[in-house]
């Protein structure tokens, strides 16, 4: 739907790899202008350039209040205004037993995962505010909808995504700006190949565990970084002009119909990658 975008700025964290860079290439092609924000140097310069001229990175640590304002004043400064925001920036975090997770792991996982979304929320609504308008989309998990789907202080993280993303929602609603939150399953990214490159040794290698996810799957398919930018882009357009507070699950059915196969309960579920 080439277009549906056009003219409007979006600012896009943890945009130089998988998912978030998957984002700005769907809202470039809709007609959008970008920020591509992450920590990422080399790699946020490169898709930025691979984008081209509608295109800017910015160097952000989304748990840095300064980098994330910065960022925001950023985006006006390029391009005139900020229309949205997508803060898709995170990691796996603390992973392991509950009785054998440290405190300073925990507590940085939540710093980024909770504290760069509730920031990028706080700076967003900071330059949206006096204009009436604007859009913001948080990135959940299917990790915080159900137990047992990711590891404890990324679903606890997530889990509080949901929370901020619906209280804020009611808040900004009257002032024209709509907050909204993606959970998306497992998805085949640059992060869970990692994690199948770490498993080969004991045996697994990427086909068995993307057949493995096809098989966690009612629909029968790996998800794609793909399937969440077609939701984020519906999200942040005039097409939903009347959804807010809402959580828009991208699991091809896994959280309605749960089958996790063995091999996905260890290799993504126990490291927080759902």
């Amino acid at each position: 739907m080439e277009g549906r975008l056009a003219d409007r700025t979006y600012l896009v964290t943890g945009a130089a790899s998988g998912i978030g860079t998957e984002i700005c290439r769907r809202f470039v092609a809709e007609g959008a202008r970008v920020v591509v924000a992450d920590l990422q140097v080399e790699q946020g310069e490169a898709t930025a350039k691979e984008l081209g001229d509608t295109a800017r990175f910015v160097r952000m640590d989304v748990s840095r209040e300064a980098d994330v304002a910065a960022g925001v004043d950023f985006a006006v400064a390029e391009f005139g205004a900020l229309d949205g925001l997508v803060s898709n920036a995170g990691f796996v975090g603390a992973v392991g037993p509950i009785a054998s997770i440290d405190v300073a792991t925990w507590s940085r996982t939540i710093e980024v995962l909770l504290g760069g979304v509730f920031l990028g929320t706080k700076h967003a609504a900071r330059v949206m505010v006096p204009r009436g308008q604007g859009v913001i989309v948080n990135m959940a998990s299917t990790a915080a909808l159900l137990g047992g789907r990711g590891a404890h202080a990324y679903s606890a993280a997530k889990a509080g995504v949901v929370g901020l993303t619906r209280s804020v929602a009611g808040e900004l609603a009257p002032q024209g700006i709509r907050v909204n939150a993606i959970a998306p399953g497992t998805i085949m990214t640059p992060l869970i190949d990692g994690v199948m490159e770490g498993l080969g040794s004991s045996g697994f290698d990427h086909d068995a565990l993307e057949e493995a996810l096809r098989q966690d799957s009612p629909l029968r398919r790996a998800g794609r970084p793909e399937d969440v930018a077609a939701a984020a882009a519906y999200l942040v357009s005039d097409d939903a002009r009347f959804v807010t507070g809402h959580v828009l699950v991208v699991d091809a059915g896994q959280t309605s119909a749960p089958t996790t196969a063995p091999l996905v309960a260890t290799a993504a579920g126990q490291i927080g990658l759902r």
